[in-house]
């Protein structure tokens, strides 16, 4: 009996684990699928295969990964506030303690798409007065397995 009990553990333990992996989003429809399903979403973010545009001029892109999760989320139809394409945004804002600039609120941007493109927008902000401090911005498309440094998971 002891046995039939660690086996059905065993079995319970190994089904909760496999259920919890995530499954790659590979392109915009998936993503609103997942998030209009109510799904968890996250994002890791690959800069350094970005191009990265600071003060209207391309740049190398730092060899640098980030993250974040899709907490708050919009969606506009094609032509819902003047956009041509559709898209879903998301933005996140921390306070951090940068080498360089001291405590910054650090201020994220998601737009994706529905041609799978995305932007990113990254910019430091005085805590006090909401100075920029750094403002750059990121180009690249979802990770479709192949290509794309924005990587989609549910």
């Amino acid at each position: 009996m002891k046995r039939i009990s660690q086996i059905l553990l065993l079995m319970l333990l190994s089904i909760s684990i496999s259920s919890a992996q995530s499954a790659q989003i590979k392109n915009y429809a998936e993503l609103m699928s997942a998030l209009t399903s109510g799904e968890n979403v996250r994002t890791v973010i690959h800069y350094g295969l970005t191009k990265m545009i600071i003060d209207g001029k391309e740049e190398k892109a730092p060899d640098a990964v980030g993250g974040m999760k899709f907490d708050t989320w919009e969606f506009f139809e094609k032509g819902a506030v003047r956009n041509e394409k559709a898209y879903v945004t998301t933005s996140e804002s921390v306070l951090i303690g940068h080498s360089y600039y001291g405590y910054v609120f650090n201020y994220a941007k998601l737009r994706i798409y529905e041609d799978n493109k995305v932007e990113i927008i990254a910019r430091y902000l005085d805590p006090n007065t909401f100075e920029v401090k750094m403002d750059e911005t990121f180009y690249s498309e979802i990770n479709d397995g192949n290509t794309g440094a924005v990587y989609l998971y549910k």
